[in-house]
């Protein structure tokens, strides 16, 4: 298969296209939330992943280190959604496809990812005061950054195209 290439020690899936071409969500994001409402919205949506029977595996398993992945992951987003960069200053460029590479994420797996985000941002404008005028952009990225993360193949090719 053309999209399979060897990265980390094993092969890995390249989604067609490759990166995703999408616009970074909007500064405004951050102006309205702050960072402590980022890093609470993180900590709920790691909270849904933990219950999820198909990501939870992939995910720590004791309460802390689950808080402590929610805080590295929203020191991502804090930075994506026009705050100062703390992830790169915490741990160095993202290269997240490269940080995901360890874990085998299929599309059945980014969907779930994105419905659990979605459980998330349902309740985001009302309890972490996430503009609602800038939820179509942020979940447009969240839809092209999580296609990026795919890296296994999925068992019928014609899924790929």
């Amino acid at each position: 298969m053309e999209n399979i290439r060897i990265v980390a020690g094993r092969e890995a899936y390249v989604p067609p296209g490759g990166p995703p071409r999408v616009e970074r969500p909007s500064d405004a994001i951050y102006a309205a939330m702050g960072e402590e409402a980022i890093v609470a919205m993180m900590e709920a949506f790691y909270a849904e992943l933990a219950q999820s029977p198909t990501l939870r595996r992939m995910f720590p398993q004791t309460p802390e280190a689950l808080v402590r992945a929610a805080h590295r992951s929203a020191a991502f987003f804090i930075g994506i959604m026009g705050g100062p960069p703390l992830y790169q200053q915490m741990y160095g460029n993202p290269a997240m496809r490269a940080r995901h590479m360890p874990f085998p994420i299929d599309e059945a797996a980014r969907r779930e990812w994105l419905r659990c985000f979605n459980v998330v941002l349902a309740i985001a404008p009302a309890r972490f005061n996430f503009p609602p005028e800038h939820m179509p952009g942020f979940q447009a990225f969240l839809d092209g950054f999580s296609g990026w993360m795919v890296n296994t193949a999925p068992p019928n090719p014609e899924e790929a195209a």
